[in-house]
C-alpha cells in the first residue's frame, strides 16, 4: 500500500511539473510580443508594406492589427498557415479565420491580435491604416 501511494505521489509530480512547463511555455508571449512575431514571419516570407498597429484602449474588439501586402494567393495561404502554427506554439489560439479560400483578403483572429494579409488591391481599398489613423504603429523590426 506504501508503495503504491509513493508511486502515485512521484506520477502526480511528474504530471505536474509537465503541465507547468506547458503553462510557462504558453504565457511567454504577450499580446504585444505575438503581434511583433507575425510581422516578422511575413516579412521572412517576402510581405510588403508590414504595419503593426496599437489598438489598446481603441477598439474593443482586439489590442493589435497587423498588416501586410502579399504578392500571390498562395504565399498569403503559405505565411496564414505558419501565423497559425506560431500562434498554437504561443499560447494563441486560432479563434476564427476569413477569406483563406479566395485569397484576396485573409483574416486570422487570435482574439487580442487580428492578422490582415491583403492583396495589393483590396489593400489600397480598405485601407485600414486610414481608418485606425489615431492607433500608434509598432516598432515591429528587431
Amino acid at each position: 500500500m506504501k508503495l503504491a501511494k509513493e508511486t502515485v505521489k512521484k506520477a502526480t509530480k511528474k504530471v505536474a511539473k509537465k503541465t507547468v512547463k506547458k503553462v510557462a511555455k504558453k504565457v511567454e508571449y504577450s499580446a504585444h510580443d505575438f503581434a511583433i512575431k507575425a510581422a516578422q514571419i511575413a516579412s521572412e516570407l517576402n510581405c510588403t508594406d508590414i504595419v503593426v498597429l496599437d489598438l489598446a484602449g481603441r477598439s474593443p474588439a482586439t489590442d493589435f492589427f497587423v498588416i501586410a501586402t502579399c504578392t500571390s494567393d498562395r504565399q498569403m495561404r503559405t505565411i496564414a498557415d505558419d501565423i497559425a502554427d506560431a500562434g498554437r506554439k504561443t499560447g494563441f489560439g486560432l479563434f476564427g479565420r476569413a477569406g483563406y479560400e479566395q485569397g484576396r483578403w485573409v483574416l486570422l483572429d487570435f482574439v487580442t491580435v487580428v492578422v490582415h494579409l491583403f492583396d495589393a488591391e483590396y489593400r489600397q481599398y480598405y485601407d485600414l491604416e486610414l481608418l485606425w489613423g489615431d492607433a500608434q504603429k509598432v516598432d515591429w523590426k528587431k
